[in-house]
C-alpha cells in the first residue's frame, strides 16, 4: 500500500507543470518609494499580460509578508512598500526577498528574487556616548587601549571604514583593522609616556567615519584618567567562548561562565565582569553574574527568531584595565512549533457531476521548525472519493478520486492533518466542508408501478377518483413535480378525453358521466416531470374501471312484444305433468349480479297448471291435462334481475290446449267456443265445409311427409350445449342467466294458409345463426337453425323483434 501511495504522489507530481528551473532575479535599492518600478515580470516570465489576469496570478511570499505588488493589466512589478533593508536582513551581506509567481489553469510557478541594495541611511553610532579610561603613568609608549566599536547598520562600502580623534594631540592615535581573523577592532595607542603631574587627565574626540557619499560620521567622548602604575590587565582564558542552549531552557540557567586573570594585586588585580555594549535586543535575554562571570537566561529563548547570540563581555580589574572577549550563543532547536496550513483556494459547494480529478482546494504548509522538526507530512482522512496530491514544494491539493452523489451524500467534512517529523511529532489539523451543490440527474419515480382507478357508472361530472403520486430524490426546482396526461398513447389505446390529471398534486378526476354498457375501462399515461433543466420525466398507466350500476332493467327476446295477435303455444292434451309449454327468453345489458335473471309466474289463468322454472324460464305442466281443463291459457312472466333495487320486466304467453291435429283448423285468434253465435248462414255453412275439405287434404299430404321426416329425426336430432355457443353465450348461460339453446322443430301454426316450414329468425340482427349439424354426420344435407341467445352486452336497441308471422310455434322434442 506504501509503495502504491508513492507511485501515486509521483504520477501527481509529474502531472502539475514544472516551475522555471532558474529564478527571475531584479534588484531594488532599499528606502524605494511605494509603486517604484521593480521590472516587468509577465516579460521576463515569457506570459503574455493578458493570461495574469486570466490565470489569477498572485504573488506568494516565503515570509507571509506583501513586499510587492504586481500589476496584472500591465505585467510590472512594482515596490508595495517601503524597504528597510536593515530591517528586513539586519547585518547581512545579502539580502534577498523570494517569493513565487503563482498561476492556476494549468497550475504553473516561478521563483522570483529580487536583492535589496543598500543605501547609506544610517550613521555610525557608539555604543556608549562617554569611554573612560584610567592609565597608569608609567604605561610604556606602544601600549593599546581597545575601544568598543561603533555600531553602523549599513553594510559593504556604506560601513564604518576609519577611525580618528579630534582634536589630535600627541599622546594617542586610533589604530583600526577591519582585516582581522577575529573581526575588526579599533584600538587606542599610546604614543609616548604619560606624566600624570603634567596632566592627570585627558579629553577628546573619537570620530567614526563610513564610506558613503556623503559619508556620515558618529563621535564618542574619550576621558582618560591617568593613574599610579598598574601596568597589567585582565586577560581571558579564550578570545571567543561558544555555548548551547535549548530554546525552552527555563529562566534562570547558565549558558557558560567566562573567565579572565589579573596578575596585580589587590585592587589592581580584582576583576569585575559585565556586558561591554549597552543591554542590546540579544543581550535583553541574559544577564552575567560581576563577580564569577556566568551568563544566564533572563527569559527563555526563540530558535524560530534567532538561531544564535553574539555577546561581547568585558573584564575589568581594580586598576581600571580591562580585556574584552566575544561570547557565541547557539541555539538548539526544539520541536515547539506544530505545522501551520493556509489555504490558498477553496471551492465549495461542488457540483455533483464534477470529474473526478477536480481540484477542490489549494493549501500550503509549514512548520518554523528546522531539521527534522520541521519537515512536514500530510494525511486525509477520507481517501475514498477525496485524496491529496503534492503540487509545488510544501503545495498540496485537495482533489476528487471518484463521482460524487448529492443523494448519497450532501456534505463531506474533510479533515487534513498536517504533522512534523519531531519526537514527539507536534501536529495540527483543518476541515475542509465541501458542500455537494444538486444536479437534475433523477427523474421522478412513481410510488406504484401502475394505479387501478374505480367509478362507478352515471357518477357526477368531475368526481374524484384516485391520485398518482411520484417523488424526486433532487432538491430545489429539480425535484419539484408537475403532472400532466401523457400524448404519448398507443395506437390501440385512444386517449380517453373523460380524464384529468392535478398537474399540482397528480389527483386524477372524471370530467364526465360513464355509462358502463358504453365504457367498461379505459387507460391513459400519466406524465411526471421535474422542473430541472433539462426536465426529466417518467410515465405511469392509470386504468380506470367503471362499476356497474342497475341501471338496465330485463329484455325479453323471447315472447317478442310487437303489434301482432301473439301466437299461441300447442299444447296436446295428452302431455305429462313437466311438459315444456314454452321457453321465456331475456337479456339484461347490465353485468355481475345485475344481469342475473330469474323467473316467476305473475298471473295465471290456471295457476296451478303451470310452473315457470326460476333460473332457465321454461314454462312446463305441473300436472297432467283433464277434460276440465280450459283450451285456452294466458299466462305473465315476470322476468326480474337481482340489483339493489331490482328491476323487472314481463311476457305474456298464450296457451292452447288440442285433442288432435284436426284442431288446427281454428286459427288461434278465434278457438271454438259455447258461446258462438248459432244461427249462421247457409252460404257460411257451404263455405266452411269446403275450406275443410281442401284443408284435410293439406293435411293428409303435410302428415305423410312429416311421419318422414319425425323417422330421420328420431335417428339423429341433437341438442346443441353451450360448448357450441359463441363466448358470450357460454358466459351467460354459465352464470345461470340464460339456458342453454335449444334447436326447435318446425310446424305449421293454426293461423297459417299454407304448408311451408317456417324457420326461427335470429332476435339480434348482428348475430349470425349457427346451423345444428344432423346426427347422420356432413352427409346429409338438412340442417335445423339454432335459436341464438344475446349475450350481457345487448342493449335493448340492438335487439330485434319478431311477428307472429315470423315467430311459428315452437314444439321441443
Amino acid at each position: 500500500m506504501a509503495m502504491a501511495r508513492q507511485v501515486l504522489c509521483v504520477c501527481a507530481l509529474l502531472s502539475v507543470p514544472l516551475a522555471r528551473s532558474q529564478p527571475i532575479r531584479y534588484s531594488v535599492a532599499e528606502e524605494a518609494d511605494s509603486g517604484s518600478l521593480v521590472g516587468n515580470l509577465a516579460q521576463d516570465a515569457a506570459l503574455p499580460p493578458a493570461q495574469l489576469s486570466a490565470r489569477r496570478a498572485r504573488l506568494l511570499p516565503e515570509d507571509g509578508r506583501q513586499h510587492f505588488r504586481l500589476d496584472r493589466d500591465s505585467g510590472r512589478l512594482v515596490v508595495a512598500d517601503r524597504l528597510d533593508r536593515e530591517q528586513l536582513c539586519a547585518q547581512s551581506h545579502t539580502c534577498t526577498l523570494a517569493f513565487e509567481l503563482l498561476l492556476a489553469d494549468p497550475l504553473q510557478f516561478f521563483r522570483v528574487e529580487v536583492t535589496l541594495h543598500d543605501i547609506n541611511d544610517h550613521s555610525p553610532v557608539f555604543p556608549t556616548e562617554r569611554v573612560t579610561f584610567k592609565i597608569p603613568e608609567k604605561t610604556d609608549p606602544g601600549s593599546r587601549f581597545p575601544l568598543e566599536l561603533a555600531r553602523d547598520l549599513d553594510i559593504g562600502s556604506n560601513s564604518i571604514q576609519a577611525y580618528s580623534i579630534a582634536p589630535e594631540n600627541g599622546y594617542f592615535s586610533v589604530s583600526f583593522d577591519s582585516q582581522s581573523e577575529d573581526g575588526k577592532y579599533v584600538e587606542l595607542v599610546l604614543e609616548k609616556p604619560l606624566d600624570r603631574e603634567e596632566q592627570a587627565e585627558m579629553h577628546f574626540s573619537l570620530i567614526a567615519v563610513d564610506g558613503g557619499s556623503p559619508a556620515r560620521s558618529g563621535t564618542t567622548q574619550i576621558h582618560i584618567i591617568i593613574l599610579d602604575v598598574n601596568d597589567n590587565s585582565p586577560v581571558f582564558t579564550q578570545k571567543m567562548y561558544v555555548g548551547q542552549v535549548l530554546e525552552n531552557a527555563p529562566k534562570g540557567s547558565v549558558v557558560l561562565t567566562v573567565l579572565a586573570t589579573d596578575q596585580d594585586e589587590g585592587t589592581n588585580g580584582d576583576i569585575s565582569y559585565q556586558f561591554s555594549q549597552a543591554v542590546s535586543q540579544s543581550e535583553s535575554a541574559f544577564e552575567i553574574d560581576h563577580i564569577t562571570g556566568e551568563i544566564k537566561l533572563r527569559k527563555p529563548l526563540d530558535f524560530e527568531a534567532a538561531e544564535h547570540h553574539e555577546l561581547s563581555v568585558r573584564a575589568t580589574d581594580g586598576g581600571g584595565l580591562s580585556a574584552i572577549c566575544k561570547v557565541l550563543v547557539q541555539v538548539l532547536d526544539v520541536n515547539d512549533n506544530a505545522p501551520e496550513l493556509e489555504v490558498s483556494s477553496f471551492s465549495s459547494p461542488l457540483p455533483e457531476n464534477s470529474a473526478p480529478g477536480t481540484v477542490v482546494a489549494l493549501f500550503t504548509v509549514r512548520d518554523r521548525d528546522a531539521g527534522a522538526n520541521g519537515k512536514v507530512s500530510c494525511a486525509l482522512d477520507d481517501q475514498l472519493v477525496f485524496s491529496l496530491r503534492p503540487a509545488y514544494k510544501n503545495y498540496y491539493e485537495l482533489v476528487t478520486v471518484s463521482a460524487l452523489d448529492r443523494e448519497e451524500t450532501a456534505q463531506y467534512m474533510l479533515t487534513v492533518t498536517a504533522a512534523d517529523a519531531g519526537s514527539p511529532p507536534l501536529t495540527s489539523s483543518h476541515t475542509f466542508t465541501v458542500a455537494i451543490s444538486d444536479v437534475n440527474d433523477n427523474a421522478p419515480v412513481f410510488s406504484q408501478t401502475s394505479y387501478t382507478m374505480y367509478v362507478r357508472e352515471n357518477n357526477v361530472p368531475g368526481v374524484l377518483v384516485g391520485a398518482v403520486s411520484a417523488a424526486d430524490a433532487d432538491v430545489g426546482l429539480n425535484a419539484k413535480v408537475s403532472y400532466s396526461l401523457s400524448a404519448g398513447q398507443a395506437a390501440e389505446r385512444p386517449r380517453c378525453s373523460c380524464l384529468s390529471v392535478n398537474s399540482e398534486n397528480g389527483q386524477v378526476f372524471v370530467l364526465r358521466g360513464l355509462d358502463y354498457e358504453q365504457l367498461r375501462q379505459s387507460e391513459v399515461v400519466v406524465s411526471a416531470s421535474d422542473a430541472g433543466s433539462p426536465p426529466l420525466r417518467a410515465n405511469v398507466t392509470v386504468r380506470l374501471l367503471v362499476l356497474d350500476e342497475n341501471d338496465n332493467a330485463p329484455l325479453v327476446l323471447y315472447p317478442a312484444h310487437d303489434s301482432g295477435p301473439a301466437s299461441s303455444e300447442l299444447v296436446p292434451v295428452s302431455a305429462e305433468a313437466g311438459y315444456l309449454v314454452s321457453k321465456v327468453v331475456a337479456v339484461d345489458a347490465d353485468s355481475g349480479q345485475n344481469s342475473w335473471l330469474s323467473y316467476h309466474l305473475l298471473r295465471a289463468t290456471d295457476p296451478g297448471l303451470f310452473a315457470v322454472a326460476a333460473q332457465s324460464g321454461e314454462v312446463r305442466l305441473r300436472r297432467p291435462l283433464t277434460d276440465r281443463d280450459s283450451v285456452k291459457h294466458k299466462l305473465v312472466v315476470l322476468v326480474r334481475d337481482n340489483g339493489r333495487p331490482p328491476l323487472s320486466a314481463t311476457a305474456a304467453l298464450s296457451a292452447l290446449l288440442l285433442k288432435d291435429f284436426s284442431d288446427l283448423r281454428q286459427p288461434h285468434s278465434s278457438p271454438a267456443t259455447d258461446d258462438q253465435p248459432g244461427s249462421l248462414t247457409t252460404y257460411l255453412i257451404l263455405a266452411l265445409l269446403f275450406v275443410s275439405l281442401l284443408f284435410l287434404g293439406s293435411t293428409a299430404a303435410f302428415v305423410a311427409r312429416g311421419l318422414c321426416k319425425r323417422k330421420e329425426l328420431k335417428a339423429g336430432h341433437v341438442l346443441y350445449g353451450a360448448d357450441n355457443l359463441p363466448s358470450g353465450l357460454a358466459e351467460a348461460a354459465a352464470a345461470g342467466t340464460l339456458p342453454h339453446p335449444y334447436c326447435y322443430e318446425i310446424s305449421l301454426t293454426t293461423g297459417s294458409a299454407n304448408s311451408d316450414f317456417k324457420f326461427l329468425k335470429p332476435f339480434v340482427p348482428s348475430l349470425t345463426p349457427q346451423p345444428c349439424a344432423m346426427a347422420g354426420g356432413p352427409s346429409e344435407e338438412q340442417v335445423f337453425p339454432c335459436v341464438p341467445v344475446p349475450t350481457e352486452d345487448v342493449t335493448p336497441h340492438d335487439a330485434g323483434t319478431v311477428s307472429a308471422e315470423q315467430f311459428n310455434r315452437l314444439s321441443f322434442n
